[in-house]
């Protein structure tokens, strides 16, 4: 009965360490990140699909500061099936210092996930963001699309890391003008 215990305790012990893990194992958030650099519009270039962004196109994330020092995440999209524009708007905050951008968001109350830039240009114009699984990973940019040459670097990068960018969604940014 004890090793039982033991066992069950370690389970939990792990569960509960692995349920707060922000970033996949291996992979690095940025360094000598500046939020204040980061703030502001980027559009979803390409995205790993999941259920909250299914058959969205169009889409955009806004972050901005809020008072208590969180940023606040807007993200928009249209979606092809309701024929309608979705919001969410969500907060993050930093996992440690802010000089490194891992983050963790919520838009559901005290639920949060992964928020993880694992590459980004010099002038902020271009990011690749991880969750906290290899299942989520978003290209992002400030305009709506990306040189070829950014673009064959993060799938490189990503691939490199264990990610599968087979399964990338790329974002039509152009379909309702």
């Amino acid at each position: 009965m004890e090793k039982f215990l033991k066992v069950i305790v370690t389970l939990l012990v792990v569960a509960i360490v692995s349920a707060c893990e922000t970033i996949p194992s291996g992979v690095e958030a940025v360094s000598g990140f500046d939020k204040a650099n980061y703030l502001g519009k980027w559009y979803e270039i390409a995205r790993m699909d999941f259920r909250f962004e299914k058959n969205m196109i169009n889409t955009t994330a806004n972050y901005s500061l809020n008072e208590d020092g969180t940023i606040k995440v807007l993200n928009k999209g249209y979606d092809t099936l309701s024929g309608e524009w979705r919001e969410a708007e969500g907060k993050a905050k930093f996992v440690g210092a802010d000089s490194v951008a891992m983050l963790k968001v919520s838009f559901f109350g005290p639920f949060y996930g992964g928020y993880n830039v694992i590459a980004l240009d010099n002038d902020y114009r271009y990011a690749l963001v991880s969750g906290d699984e290899r299942s989520y990973l978003w290209i992002l940019s400030r305009e709506k699309t990306i040189p070829n040459t950014v673009r064959q670097n993060y799938l490189s990068l990503a691939d490199s890391l264990g990610y599968d960018t087979t399964a990338l969604v790329w974002v039509n940014q152009n379909a309702l003008e």
